[in-house]
């Protein structure tokens, strides 16, 4: 059977009035700021103290979009007779923004846990050559990022955590042994007291 003619625009001003009697959700974006998922990705926070200048980060990144220099400096001996050792100091850290897909192998691969996601959107610029930001901009995105979420009570405790756990009560327990082996030889040596003649 071929449809009516019109029944198509009928079905459209159904919904168009249907769609004009409900309240609409409108998002006032700049007055209202919106509420972000926790693990939302708005912009890459260095933790300047962590990096190690490993180039991990840089070599992974598949937009070549990070920039690190550094240069080594000679750190002397902690022990009389010891060597000196070498390690290398952040000189910058950059990121274009403008190149940055988000997609966070950075964040992965740095095993020394000095890049963070921040929730952090608002950066545009008018000029795309200032969206590459210098390890000071990262810096203050720093303090943005959110504290990781609360352990699962459930959860099996880490490996790390139980090792030094025991490791202290192994020396609490030899500590103790230590002080009542002390106390009983104290109480050996002792002289027995003298009685009344």
């Amino acid at each position: 059977m071929p449809p009516i003619p019109g029944s198509g625009l009928a079905k459209g001003l159904a919904v168009t009035l249907r769609t004009m009697t409900k309240r609409s959700h409108t998002a006032q974006y700049p007055e209202v700021q919106p509420q972000l998922p926790p693990r939302s990705r708005g912009v890459i926070g260095l933790f300047e103290e962590n990096c190690t200048v490993c180039m991990l980060c840089a070599r992974e990144c598949p937009d070549w979009c990070i920039y690190i220099d550094s240069h080594k400096e000679t750190v002397p001996a902690t022990a009389p007779g010891g060597r000196e050792r070498s390690r290398n100091v952040l000189d910058r850290f950059a990121i274009d923004f403008s190149l940055c897909m988000y997609c966070g192998i950075c964040i992965e691969v740095c095993p020394f846990d000095a890049l963070f996601w921040s929730p952090e959107f608002e950066y545009a610029e008018t000029d795309i050559h200032e969206l590459t930001h210098e390890r000071d901009k990262l810096r203050e995105w720093m303090w943005t990022v959110p504290a990781p979420p609360a352990l699962d009570p459930g959860a099996e405790e880490p490996k790390e955590v139980a090792a030094a756990r025991k490791a202290v009560e192994k020396a609490e327990a030899a500590a103790a042994a230590a002080a009542a082996e002390a106390t009983t030889a104290t109480q050996a040596q002792a002289p027995a007291p003298e009685g009344d003649a």
